[in-house]
């Protein structure tokens, strides 16, 4: 167990920040959770997710510091990783011994409406992480990277080191392949270590309401229908949240020990078991206990039919790897997502 170590986890008030924050703090991790709080998504979701962890929404202002109600070890600030300046100071003040960088522009689709978003905040953010990473010393820098790399790739299942990541179907995907270049070259140059997460699909308990499984749920619940994109034969490989957590404060762990990990390394975390999008539908209908109506449509732009992730070279290094049934991970959603939107 890591003791007193200090850890800038960005993003914290989304949805894999808000659970691996939760994670470190537990285990005893000094953590600084930041976040923009942009409108992306409701943010009122980002808000209750950040006061299960003690930090009120009424104590919150631009850069400042506020200190969790529930944990000593536990700190919460607003600010934009497009300012420089900003996580300037905050890196003098902290002196941070490992960055988990999680905070993105998430969306596949909303990078083709409002592509500058991802540029300032998935590559002028980034560069702002990584240059003071270097800069200040940081021991190891996480960040998240994602599936959308592979893109158009037909090579399934994806690895790390032999499937093609030169064909990104998204500006999205293009941005995080950007920043595995980078994070390579600064590794390469300063000797920084970096290690890039390849997430794959992530769904579960407090997750983004853009995503499909938000979307089939809410739908559900409510009597309306649902939109099947390329009439349902697309491919995915969702990993449920905790899986991913475990997954990462190995890693992290495995870095403070010095071990087993190279100046720079991209994983793949995915369950390794593609499901059918029907077949994913189809569990959520049997967990709400009744069936949907559904709109089936064409494949829209910058999306891909299949994602499918090879996880042995994550295995080989933590003795872990993504598992967690999808009926398992569907209830567990459906459970909060009831509690939480107080559906009976």
């Amino acid at each position: 167990m890591l003791k007193n170590k200090k850890v800038l986890v960005t993003g914290s008030a989304g949805f894999i920040g808000f659970h691996i924050v939760s994670r470190l703090i537990k285990e005893n991790f000094n953590v600084i959770g930041l976040d923009s709080l942009n409108n992306y998504y409701d943010v009122n979701l980002k808000y209750a997710r950040l006061k299960e962890n003690g930090i009120l929404k009424t104590e919150i202002s631009s850069k400042k510091l506020v200190k969790s109600r529930m944990f000593n070890n536990y700190s919460f600030t607003q600010v934009k990783l497009e300012n420089y300046n900003d996580l300037k100071e905050l890196f003098e003040s902290q002196k941070f011994d490992f960055v988990i960088n999680l905070a993105a522009q998430a969306g596949v689709r909303y990078s083709i409406e409002n592509p500058k978003a991802y540029i300032d905040s998935n590559i002028l953010g980034f560069y702002n992480i990584i240059q003071l990473s270097n800069i200040f010393k940081i021991k190891h820098l996480f960040y998240a990277s994602s599936s959308s790399v592979y893109g158009l790739s037909k090579d399934v299942p994806f690895k790390e080191e032999s499937t093609n990541t030169n064909v990104p179907a998204s500006l999205y995907a293009a941005s995080k392949k950007t920043n595995e270049l980078i994070a390579h070259t600064y590794s390469h140059l300063f000797n920084l270590p970096t290690t890039g997460l390849r997430f794959f699909t992530v769904y579960g308990p407090w997750g983004r309401p853009d995503m499909a499984l938000f979307l089939f749920t809410k739908a559900a619940l409510n009597n309306e229908r649902i939109k099947v994109f390329n009439n349902g034969e697309m491919m995915r490989d969702f990993t449920y949240i905790d899986d991913i957590v475990e997954s990462v404060v190995r890693l992290v762990n495995l870095a403070n020990k010095n071990k087993s990990i190279t100046n720079f390394n991209v994983f793949n975390l995915g369950n390794n078991s593609p499901v059918n999008l029907l077949d994913f539908i189809n569990e959520i209908e049997k967990q709400i206990g009744k069936e949907t109506k559904k709109d089936f449509l064409p494949l829209q732009d910058g999306d891909v039919k299949k994602t499918y992730a090879d996880v042995n070279k994550l295995y080989n290094l933590i003795d872990f790897a993504p598992k967690t049934s999808i009926s398992y991970g569907v209830k567990k959603f459906i459970e909060w997502y009831k509690n939480f939107y107080y559906f009976e």
